[in-house]
């Protein structure tokens, strides 16, 4: 059974994005950048929003927009990678891709049931605070920034119940990231 994982970066006060969708404050240097290629080759499929989604669409023709090879590497990784996207209001997508067909926790228990190895990785705020409502995510990373935005998408959503979480790995960045791998207690 493959895990959930919600990965996003995260403010210091706990946003995912400022005021506005304002993503610019989580651009990776080359070492948090490597280490997303090395995080992205664990995952076997991937569950994103349609504004997620569309700001990775970018990398679907790296090879006619880009040179940096680290760059290159990572689309190479990331397109192959079945995706489900959750919109209201796309119609189509692109690329190894699909519209979600039935809500959050069908569609996990679908990929979750799929064989092979690796993890399905959730993207989004908003998707994962669905998820995370029917308890379906087992583990959360975050790339905490230091900076602190007062405001804007924030990484959990309100909580009914606390969720009980164990800490089993971190690291510090040279770019003063720090990542932080909790499993959920169950």
């Amino acid at each position: 059974m493959h895990p959930i994982i919600y990965s996003m970066s995260v403010s210091l006060d706990g946003f995912t994005a400022a005021p506005g969708d304002d993503i610019s404050w989580t651009a990776p240097d080359a070492e948090l950048f490597r280490f997303h290629i090395e995080q992205t080759r664990g995952i076997t499929a991937h569950l994103c929003g349609r504004r997620l989604y569309e700001a990775m669409l970018v990398w679907e023709t790296a090879e006619q927009t880009m040179s940096d090879e680290a760059e290159l590497e990572f689309a190479r990784i990331w397109r192959p990678i079945p995706k489900v996207v959750f919109s209201r209001t796309l119609e189509s997508v692109e690329g190894n891709a699909r519209l979600a067909t039935d809500d959050i926790a069908t569609e996990i228990t679908r990929l979750r049931d799929q064989p092979g190895e690796g993890a399905v990785g959730i993207g989004g705020a908003d998707l994962a605070a669905a998820a995370i409502a029917e308890d379906l995510v087992d583990e959360y990373h975050q790339f905490v920034n230091p900076i602190i935005l007062g405001g804007g998408t924030p990484y959990f959503p309100p909580l009914a119940r606390p969720l009980d979480l164990r800490l089993v790995e971190s690291q510090i960045m040279g770019s003063r990231v720090v990542f932080l791998r909790y499993q959920r207690i169950r």
